[in-house]
């Protein structure tokens, strides 16, 4: 059944319908190099509230992705060009990552944990809490080569009841994680962000990106332990404007594809804005790398799912 459409009546609309832009900008003659100017966006669905954490699966060639105040999780297949509702309620999920067993490994704003899809389909909590603190919101995650899950808590989902359910912290701030799935082990990454959202490894993942959408409104950048369990030398890697960037893939020749809040923004692994994928809506929050080749970039903008072809691959199998 095709999903129905749930925009709130009072969905924000600070930008004019007729200032929204869309199409392909390049910025540095590089950017061609990664997708045709005349690239078409395609778009497959509206009618979400807030759309968020998309997450592709090669084997159904599907993308599934969340609707978060309407409580629901969508699922586009590209074989029928359907969208129906996945799951729903579901916990006010917001990021989604697959992990190399081809679960679906989810961010809970309403039950603050992250949580696993087994292949039965049950649903299983991995880790909701620090030291007997409940966690805040988890928003975005990525599931690591070596199985760890990497994720960030800010408080979005406790603010109000629009994204989860409101109530005070339990925590001392909002940190980034790292969880062991294999020793149920949970460790505070970075402690200094103020609001951190997305995340991801550089392909060879000795680097890490952290998005933050609180005071900085920044992307930085880490080292990787030679170990993988820690972070070290923090240092800024862009400013994207206009708005700022919430969440972000890598590709596999470096390339950051962050979203903003007039689509989709990339930067080269030096820090430098290539061009944008210009998308027609009031902001955007997340992308994913999907086809089975991994060169169509999947776009959660706002209302609406969009995707495009590019000429390049996203730097994670698992996407």
């Amino acid at each position: 059944m095709t999903a129905e459409n749930k925009t709130f009546a009072n969905h924000r609309s600070q930008t004019p319908p007729e200032e929204l832009l869309e199409g392909i900008e390049v910025i540095d003659d590089r950017f061609l190099g990664l997708i045709d100017a005349n690239a078409e966006i395609s778009k497959h669905f509206t009618g979400c509230e807030w759309a968020e954490g998309p997450v592709y699966f090669p084997e159904g060639d599907y993308v599934l992705w969340s609707d978060i105040p309407n409580n629901r999780i969508l699922k586009f297949d590209a074989n029928t060009n359907d969208t129906t509702v996945f799951r729903e309620p579901c916990n006010n999920t917001n990021g989604h990552f697959r992990d190399q067993q081809g679960r679906l490994v989810s961010c809970e704003h309403a039950a603050n944990r992250i949580s696993r899809t087994e292949a039965d389909g049950t649903v299983k909590t991995l880790v909701d809490n620090l030291e007997g603190k409940r966690l805040n919101s988890p928003n975005d995650l990525v599931v690591k080569s070596d199985g760890t899950i990497w994720f960030t808590d800010p408080p979005y989902g406790i603010l109000s009841d629009r994204e989860g359910n409101q109530r005070e912290s339990e925590l001392d701030g909002n940190f980034t994680y790292r969880f062991d799935p294999e020793s149920n082990k949970l460790s505070v990454v970075d402690n200094i962000g103020d609001r951190p959202n997305g995340l991801a490894f550089s392909p060879d993942e000795k680097l890490f990106y952290l998005a933050d959408t609180g005071e900085p409104r920044d992307i930085t950048v880490f080292d990787v332990s030679e170990d993988g369990k820690t972070l070290s030398n923090r240092r800024l890697f862009a400013e994207v404007r206009p708005g700022a960037s919430d969440g972000f893939r890598v590709d596999e020749q470096g390339n950051i594809w962050t979203s903003a809040r007039d689509g989709v923004q990339c930067y080269s692994a030096d820090g430098t804005l290539l061009g944008k994928i210009l998308i027609p809506e009031q902001a955007t929050a997340n992308l994913v790398f999907g086809d089975k080749d991994g060169k169509r970039i999947y776009i959660c903008g706002d209302t609406s799912l969009y995707s495009v072809r590019v000429k390049v691959a996203g730097a994670a199998r698992y996407w």
